[in-house]
């Protein structure tokens, strides 16, 4: 029998204007899962500044990470909601789990050679190294499970690999302090629903992201109901009628974005929403995608916008987050400090 509880850890980070597909493809799924799981969720902020950050800019997006976390139905008191730089032990941890990962692992992450492009030898040794720090704080709270899109599902099996490694390496010592076969679990992904890749607006075939020079990419959680309908309005398509059946969705990246944005608003079924407006025009499709958006995200940057107002009540949600992140983290890092063979305070 596993001594591990379940127990969900995700974050994100403040890095800009969060928009749908951090919503669609992290967010619901965060509200989601307070249901049925233990949940601490994380603005983390440490692996922000693995590229400069403008300081105002970093507190500024920070808050407004925790405010859409707040607004779209996260319970901050049944659960935890806290920014990483609070809770010390994820550097802690970090350092210990770059003694533990290998050089080639981390030379394999397709993310650190598309953030640093050619000019690899200008990149921070963060930039490099993130994909442990993003395992210590998933094994920080002995987390079972991970919420990721696609492009992160390969750090998390990094951090499995991390796991397993100190697992092994520390056996017996392990055993000898009354922690039986496993101190960290082997975490699971969760790569679930219609819409985890939300794709531009403008471009199918393209991430939608807070990067792209173009505002109509991108629905910003932010925008009013005007805003977000204007956007749906001018989103690119082509010039045939949705089909009967999602097979008729191949080859046409415009039209299986829009159709899996209706899908995870609606919490459908991309199968569904076609049985719905298989024949349609996107004449007639894009007015109900647009009252559909609206209704769900309207709301969300209503109460954003709210809480926003109010800096320092967003910042009491965080240090009580990190507070009672911090009880679990530490007690974690003693048993690895016992582990090692560190002498520690008692």
């Amino acid at each position: 029998m596993t001594r591990f509880a379940p127990r969900v850890f995700s974050g994100v980070q403040p890095t800009g204007n969060l928009h749908l597909g951090n919503y669609l493809g992290a967010i619901v799924r965060f509200v989601e899962m307070q249901e049925t799981h233990d949940c601490i969720y994380c603005v983390v902020d440490m692996h922000a500044i693995t590229v400069w950050q403008d300081p105002a800019e970093l507190t500024r997006a920070t808050r407004e990470v925790t405010a859409a976390f707040l607004a779209a139905g996260i319970d901050p008191v049944a659960h935890i909601v806290f920014n990483q730089s609070q809770v010390h032990v994820h550097a802690e941890l970090a350092w210990v789990f770059n003694c533990v990962a290998r050089m080639g692992w981390l030379n394999r992450m397709t993310q650190f050679k598309e953030k640093a492009g050619k000019d690899r030898e200008n990149a921070s040794v963060g930039l490099f190294a993130y994909p442990n720090l993003m395992a210590a704080d998933i094994l920080a709270y002995l987390a079972t499970h991970v919420p990721v899109g696609e492009d992160q599902k390969q750090h998390l099996e990094l951090a499995r690999d991390i796991a397993a490694k100190f697992n092994h390496d520390f056996a017996e010592s392990i055993a000898a302090n009354g922690y039986g076969e496993e101190f960290f679990p082997i975490t699971e992904p969760l790569i679930t629903g219609p819409a985890t890749r939300v794709m531009s607006l403008r471009d199918g075939t393209r991430k939608m992201s807070k990067s792209d020079p173009s505002d109509y990419s991108r629905i910003n959680l932010t925008d009013d109901a005007e805003a977000i309908a204007l956007k749906l309005r001018k989103a690119k398509t082509d010039p045939e009628p949705l089909p009967s059946e999602t097979d008729g969705l191949k080859g046409r990246a415009e039209a299986e974005n829009l159709v899996g944005i209706y899908a995870a608003l609606a919490g459908e079924t991309k199968e569904a929403v076609l049985r719905d407006y298989g024949g349609a025009q996107f004449s007639n499709f894009k007015p109900a995608l647009a009252d559909l958006a609206v209704a769900k995200l309207a709301p969300i940057a209503g109460e954003m916008r709210r809480l926003l107002a109010d800096p320092g009540h967003i910042d009491a949600v965080l240090v009580d987050g990190a507070d009672r992140a911090s009880e679990i983290a530490m007690k974690t890092m003693d048993g690895v400090k016992d582990v090692i063979g560190f002498i520690r305070k008692k």
